[in-house]
């Protein structure tokens, strides 16, 4: 039997929920709304359809992601903020769920511990999305993937290299992403902040099926050797700010700047792209790098022609259609 690359009725709460034809098929189904949306065409596939966005973490591309793909679709999103609902306070989490399932055709969660995602897809009895957990981010990976193959024309084969706080969740699932699609993935990191190890196993096994690899180094002047994609997020992750100054210190020799991305051999050919989940502290525009200067990324390489990190964040909106329309309709 043909396997259906549908999610109806299903829930995405870490990219390993895909199968390779689920994951392939919603690529495409978000690179036609792309289109359409260019060409000025809206669909009414979310008609009468309601969302109900869970936000523990406050959230510029996600929300505004997540509320766009719905209008865009004939459907209606409700933001429900931690000071708007009685979520894990005066309700339990799973009778929020219960509650919420009876009113809403899907809910987003962005928060802090996937137990939580997990538990509103157990209880809800509708489809659930992982927005952001601590652990994952599959909505942020399924865009970087389409920004790539949108660059490159494919993905398998392709060498992408994540540089910085090696075991965050857009790293966690980027690497799921990469070894899914046959890619070459390396995690670049100091040791103190290097993936699990569990993790690192099963992504290499699941690469090695598809013709990629997974490897972690600990210097990224030969990990970016030869590198398509040359990939960085924040430092320090929702939550973990009283880490800053430790961060800081560990972090600073895997800033992502000119030099750097020279050693990839592949500024003059255009066969690299630098990407970056956003937010970015790359120039002195914000209160934080007036004091102290770029962190993760410097401008130069931000504002470059090879930088993709707008094409990125407007595919937030794109895969997020594309999931919600492939769970809630077909």
């Amino acid at each position: 039997m043909k396997e259906s690359a549908s999610l109806k009725g299903r829930s995405l709460l870490r990219l390993d929920d895909l199968s390779d034809i689920e994951l392939f098929h919603l690529l495409n189904l978000a690179e036609d709304f792309k289109r359409k949306k260019r060409l000025g065409i809206r669909g009414d596939s979310l008609r009468r359809k309601n969302i109900a966005l869970i936000f523990e973490k406050s959230s510029t591309r996600t929300r505004c992601a997540f509320t766009v793909a719905a209008r865009d679709e004939g459907g209606g999103a409700e933001y429900l903020g931690t000071h708007d609902i009685h979520f894990g306070k005066k309700e339990s989490i799973i009778d929020t769920a219960r509650v919420l399932g009876r009113m809403f055709d899907g809910i987003a969660f962005r928060g802090f511990k996937q137990e939580t995602v997990e538990q509103l897809a157990k209880y809800s009895g509708i489809p659930v999305w992982n927005a952001l957990t601590d652990d994952w981010h599959p909505t942020q990976v399924l865009a970087d993937l389409l920004t790539i193959r949108e660059h490159f024309g494919k993905l398998k084969g392709l060498k992408v290299v994540y540089i910085g706080d090696g075991r965050n969740n857009v790293a966690n699932t980027l690497m799921i992403g990469c070894a899914r699609t046959g890619m070459h993935f390396v995690d670049c990191a100091p040791a103190e902040l290097a993936p699990p190890a569990a993790l690192c196993q099963e992504a290499a096994a699941m690469a090695a099926e598809r013709g990629g690899s997974v490897t972690v180094s600990t210097n990224p002047l030969q990990a970016v050797e030869d590198a398509n994609v040359v990939y960085t997020d924040v430092w320090v992750s929702m939550g973990e700010e009283k880490k800053f100054e430790e961060r800081l210190k560990l972090l600073r020799p895997y800033q992502i700047n000119m030099d750097l991305m020279k050693r990839t051999g592949h500024l003059d050919d255009g066969q690299v792209i630098f990407l970056h989940c956003l937010p970015a502290f790359h120039d002195y525009h914000t209160e934080l790098t007036q004091k102290i200067g770029p962190l993760e990324v410097t401008d130069d390489v931000f504002e470059a022609s090879f930088s993709r990190v707008f094409d990125e964040a407007e595919n937030r909106v794109h895969t997020i259609k594309a999931v919600m329309v492939s769970s809630l309709v077909a």
